[in-house]
C-alpha cells in the first residue's frame, strides 16, 4: 500500500515488509533529468552502473586498506589466452590470524570496484605452501564474499585457476565443494598441479611469478610424491652417516623385563 500527500514538499510510502520490495528506489527517490534517470531511459549500460552501486554501497569513504595493499596477495595483472582480465592471489601472503572475514570482503569489493575494468575476468589462486592455520580463511568465509557478489559480476568470472592444489585441498572441495560453494563457482575451478600446464592458458608475462611459488614447482617436479602428501625422507635422513646407536630407542639398553626384574 503506498500513499502520498498532494504537497510536492513531503511524501510518505507505505510499504508492508512481508512483500520483499525493496524500499531504497522510493527511499532513494532522485530528481527528474538526473545521471541515473537519464542511464535509465537510454537504455546504454544503466544495468551495469546500478551493479558497480551495488558492489561498492557498503565501502566506507575511511577504509584504509594500505597494509593489505602493501602484502600484494590481491591484485590484477595481465589477461589468459581467453582474453580474460587476470585477478592474481598469493594464499601464503595472506594473513589470515590478523584479518578478518568482514574485513577480507571489503577489501575485495574495494579491488573489483576500483580496479577491474569491463569485460570478463579469471583468477590464478596460487596456493603454494599455504598453512591452513596461518593463511587461509575458511572455505565459509570464501563462499560468503562470492555469494555476497553482485550477479553481474559472479557472471563475469569465467574461471579459477588453482594452482599447486595439493591431496588435501583436491579432498576438500571434492567432498565439501559441493556443499559449501554454489554450483557456479565449483563448476569454475581448475586445478593446475604445475606451472607448466598453467602457460597453456596464459602467455608468460601476464602474470608475476613469486621466486618461493617457482622453487615449490620445481620440488614437485624432482618429488612428485608430495602433491599425494607423501614426503620420502623429507630430512635426507638416509644420507646421514650410520650410527650404532639411534637416538629415541631405548629397548637395547633398557628393556621392559630387566625395568621388571628390578623393581618386582
Amino acid at each position: 500500500m503506498a500513499s502520498s500527500s498532494s504537497s510536492d514538499d513531503f511524501s510518505v510510502v507505505v510499504l508492508a515488509s512481508d512483500l520483499g520490495i525493496d524500499a531504497r528506489p522510493f527511499l532513494l527517490k532522485q530528481p527528474a533529468g538526473s545521471p541515473s534517470e537519464v542511464a535509465e531511459g537510454d537504455g546504454g549500460g544503466g544495468g551495469g552502473d546500478d551493479d558497480w552501486h551495488d558492489c561498492s554501497q557498503d565501502l566506507s569513504h575511511d577504509d584504509d586498506f594500505s597494509d593489505l595493499e602493501f602484502l600484494q596477495f590481491f591484485g590484477l595483472q595481465g589477461s589468459d589466452k581467453a582474453g580474460n582480465r587476470i585477478f592474481r592471489i598469493v594464499g601464503k601472503h595472506f594473513p589470515a590470524l590478523v584479518v578478518s572475514g568482514e574485513r577480507l570482503r571489503k577489501y575485495v569489493f574495494h579491488k573489483i570496484c576500483s580496479d577491474l575494468p569491463e569485460g570478463p575476468f579469471c583468477i590464478v589462486y596460487m596456493h603454494s605452501t599455504v598453512q591452513k592455520e596461518d593463511n587461509s580463511p575458511g572455505i565459509s568465509i570464501l563462499r560468503w564474499i562470492y555469494e555476497d557478489l553482485p550477479t553481474e559480476i559472479k557472471e563475469r568470472l569465467q574461471v579459477v585457476y588453482f594452482v599447486h592444489p595439493g591431496i588435501r585441498s583436491r579432498l576438500v572441495f571434492a567432498t565439501l565443494g559441493r556443499l559449501f560453494l554454489s554450483g557456479g563457482l565449483y563448476w569454475k575451478i581448475k586445478y593446475v598441479s604445475r606451472l607448466q600446464y598453467l602457460w597453456d592458458d596464459i602467455k608468460k608475462g601476464e602474470i608475476e611469478i613469486p621466486d618461493f611459488v617457482q622453487e615449490h614447482d620445481d620440488i614437485l617436479e624432482h618429488r612428485p610424491l608430495t602433491d599425494y602428501g607423501i614426503e620420502p625422507d623429507p630430512l635426507y635422513l638416509t644420507e646421514l652417516p650410520h650410527s650404532a646407536y639411534s637416538f629415541g630407542r631405548y629397548e637395547d639398553r633398557w628393556s621392559p623385563r630387566e625395568y621388571a626384574s628390578r623393581y618386582s
